[in-house]
């Protein structure tokens, strides 16, 4: 039997969103949703994805049972009701550039992992340009080696095709697909003894864990 979300046991926001999303998945996107029993059911961890969409945060959060908090850019908070929604998602800021307030996200994003609680983040650190994977930055090789908690790989595919870069409308009806890998351990993708080049590795080593996942195939009804 499907593993269902929790909903009593997130805000009530973001319990009302995580319910939107799904039926706006169901709906609209629907493709294979595969491994969500790999998501750790208490704790705190990470689920490292590719980035092809402004939909990926929405549909892979959508399909985690229990609450997650996500990255967003600092310059969304503008004020207003994008402010309010972004407040309310509990959701991270972040630079892109990096050039500031680096050390207040890391913090944010240690906080919410002592707090038991689940954590999206994008390796790759923006939107692939052609649908191809692109190589992950270090900042989740230094997040997951400082936090030391599971990390899931995940892989969607199809939102490139849905509302890729460049798309001003998403094809409605294009299927998106969801897969969670095995949980890594931090023995699985941590290297302690590389000195500085051990959030390069980490990184790559969670990059590769995504890369291997493949694309489900569909159910024939």
């Amino acid at each position: 039997m499907p593993r269902q979300p929790d909903h009593l046991a997130m805000t009530p926001f973001f319990g009302f969103f995580h319910y939107v999303v799904r039926c706006c998945y169901d709906a609209f996107f629907r493709g294979e949703v595969v491994g969500v029993e790999h998501l750790p059911r208490t704790g705190p961890f990470i689920i490292a994805a590719n980035h092809a969409s402004h939909l990926d945060p929405f549909f892979i959060g959508g399909q985690a049972p229990r609450q997650m908090r996500f990255f967003a850019r600092k310059t969304l908070w503008t004020g207003g009701i994008i402010s309010w929604w972004l407040d309310s998602t509990e959701s991270i800021p972040v630079d892109r550039d990096g050039r500031s307030d680096t050390a207040g996200a890391v913090k944010r994003v240690l906080q919410t992992l002592r707090a038991n609680r689940g954590l999206i983040l994008f390796p790759e650190g923006t939107r692939t340009l052609d649908g191809r994977l692109q190589k992950a930055k270090p900042g989740i090789g230094f997040i997951a080696s400082r936090s030391g908690v599971p990390v899931v790989p995940c892989r969607i595919y199809g939102s490139f095709e849905a509302f890729g870069k460049g798309r001003v409308i998403p094809r409605l009806g294009t299927p998106i697909s969801i897969v969670f890998g095995p949980a890594l351990s931090p023995a699985q993708y941590d290297e302690p003894s590389a000195g500085k080049d051990r959030a390069g590795i980490v990184a790559a080593r969670i990059m590769q864990e995504i890369a291997a996942l493949s694309e489900p195939e569909f159910a024939v009804i």
